[in-house]
């Protein structure tokens, strides 16, 4: 599978666009990223702040038959974007609060959304990413944000960090037929918080 890119200027949300190229424009598969989101989304409706010079991306495909399940994808997300963020952030302490927050140095670097659309009787899904690069927004939560600028002193151009995650999404699927949902489980169980 090949990942087409669609860059925007500001738009709503990532995941929103992707629906839309989904539905509207006949679109299979794809990865939109924005330079700037208005709208946002976090996980259970939350908002995502959404700062320029961040990450912010949608990769969207189809669920056929022989793709692991929706559910499945909760372990491979994760571990697949934790690849790609260690390639930028060397000798810091990458980790996960499973299913969908990848931790950087002890505190929330990157989200992930994932969200399941239904278009003609086929399934779509849709992995939201948003990776603090040289921002990191304040919350109220109990944990707190970075960004890897501030770890690593290392500012990776965001068309190489999305370079990276595509070929990550393109080599597994490429490798699909060596799929083991242990081993991706396994991998997400040794990255995980306690």
């Amino acid at each position: 599978m090949k990942f087409k890119l669609f860059k925007f200027g500001s738009i709503s949300s990532t995941n929103d666009l992707a629906i839309h190229l989904i539905k509207k424009e006949n679109k299979k598969c794809g990865c939109v990223i924005a330079e700037l989101q208005t709208k946002g989304k976090g996980t259970y409706g939350k908002k995502w702040i959404s700062k320029k010079g961040n990450l912010f991306g949608s990769f969207f495909f189809p669920l056929k038959r022989n793709y692991p399940p929706f559910n499945e994808f909760s372990v491979i997300n994760p571990v697949l974007i934790s690849d790609v963020i260690k390639n930028f952030c060397k000798k810091n302490n990458v980790s996960l609060k499973f299913p969908n927050d990848i931790f950087l140095n002890g505190k929330k670097v990157c989200g992930i959304l994932q969200e399941l659309v239904t278009i003609n009787k086929k399934n779509f899904l849709i992995i939201g990413i948003g990776l603090n690069i040289i921002s990191s927004p304040k919350i109220n939560n109990k944990y707190k944000t970075t960004n890897i600028f501030k770890e690593t002193k290392n500012k990776p151009r965001i068309s190489i960090v999305i370079k990276k995650l595509i070929l990550s999404y393109e080599k597994f699927f490429r490798n699909l037929n060596s799929y083991s949902y242990i081993t991706f489980k396994i991998k997400v169980n040794l990255l995980t918080l306690n």
